[in-house]
């Protein structure tokens, strides 16, 4: 088994490429990447036999391809904008597909493609980051026990650093979206946008996490999940996370370079030198994310000392009696789950697991082995159900 991981020289790709190369069902892992000086820092980090590395522009889409020929599956690290050109990719290459995420809309893009991937013989599963990802295939487990589904409420609680810690815990640029971009929700049955940072509400997590204040972000598992499970009447879908693990201050002072236009994208005359202020300021941030050595390194703290929780409530009905479920996925490090996940479902692509076509998570990903392979990296998923008397 070949599992090529495109952007695997960064800060949630390197963590699939750890977690490939120590997985005894893969043969062969391509970390390709356009940095070379960090993807050699993975691989003299790892120092696996198994690992090769290749350097890649996306932009060369000749070699591009040639570079993913032979391969099993594409895991595309990258961030999300790529997305729909590395599908392409994948279908003259001839290899399956994953990637992290397509933050709502471009999710919706990418399964357009449904029907070329099933003509290919090709297989893809979108948005298996550990949210997106993990939130769907809890999201399935609870479907498979209901006959029908008022709401699913998918809340990402990580443990916030000190207010003074300036850190961003992935990708700059997604980050920013997030932040800026209006969020997307299901509600009374219809999508409805909303205004970034709103909907807040205190939420309990697994002790030592607590009550986190949690808000709307735009992100893949709306696009999908209530559309996956219309025929049980879903009337309500939202994603919610805290500042999206960062400190609110952090946030509120990026929030005031976007308001004072530095999230454009159209260039700005500078001295006779045009300059896109959005690039500019990922540029800028971008020296604030814990460097690749960190994301690499085991965990500090040990079970039952949670940094992150990802939650999935499902309610709905069983027999005519109300029922809640509460799917809370456990890790003691907040990027691990980013990379086992979308590093497991390539190996089930790989396996043949996935029926060809296009699909989220939810529809063709078998929760319970799932949840399985991820304990095996010590990521752990509680279920609680609760009945109405």
């Amino acid at each position: 088994m070949r599992i090529y991981v495109l952007g695997g020289a960064g800060k949630m790709g390197c963590i699939a490429v750890q977690h490939l190369v120590q997985d005894e069902r893969v043969d062969e892992v391509i970390l390709a990447d356009v940095n070379m000086e960090n993807a050699r820092l993975v691989a003299q980090v790892l120092d696996s036999p198994k690992l090769t590395v290749q350097q890649v522009d996306i932009h060369d889409r000749e070699a591009f391809v040639r570079s993913l020929e032979g391969s099993d599956t594409c895991l595309n690290a990258t961030v999300y904008y790529t997305n729909l050109a590395v599908m392409e990719v994948c279908l003259a290459a001839g290899a399956h597909y994953t990637d992290m995420g397509g933050l709502f809309h471009t999710t919706r893009l990418q399964l357009e493609n449904h029907t070329r991937f099933q003509a290919a013989g090709l297989s893809a599963v979108l948005g298996m980051g550990s949210a997106p990802g993990i939130p769907n295939i809890q999201a399935r487990y609870a479907a498979d026990r209901l006959d029908t589904i008022e709401s699913i409420k998918i809340y990402d609680g990580i443990q916030p650093p000190k207010a003074d810690e300036v850190r961003f815990t992935y990708a700059v640029p997604t980050i920013i979206d997030e932040l800026t971009v209006a969020p997307m929700v299901f509600e009374n049955g219809e999508f409805v946008a909303k205004q970034p940072l709103t909907g807040f509400e205190d939420y309990w997590f697994t002790t030592p996490l607590g009550t986190l204040p949690m808000h709307y972000s735009l992100h893949s598992e709306v696009a999908t999940l209530p559309l996956t499970f219309k025929d049980k009447g879903v009337q309500e879908c939202f994603f919610k996370i805290n500042y999206w693990g960062m400190a609110k201050e952090v946030v509120e002072k990026v929030r005031v370079l976007a308001d004072f236009g530095f999230d454009g994208r159209e260039p700005v005359d500078v001295g006779g030198t045009p300059v896109v202020p959005r690039e500019l300021m990922i540029a800028m941030l971008s020296g604030y994310v814990p460097p690749i050595t960190d994301f690499l390194a085991p965990p500090t703290a040990q079970p039952p000392d949670w940094v992150k929780e990802i939650v999935t409530e499902v309610k709905g009905t069983k027999n005519g009696a109300e029922m809640t479920f509460r799917l809370g996925t456990l890790t003691c490090k907040g990027a691990l789950p980013t990379g086992v996940a979308p590093a497991l479902a390539a190996i089930w692509l790989a396996q043949g697991r996935v029926p060809v076509g296009v699909h989220p998570p939810e529809a063709v990903l078998d929760p319970v082995p799932f949840f399985k392979d991820l304990e095996q990296r010590q990521i752990y998923t509680q279920v609680t159900v609760t009945h109405r008397i």
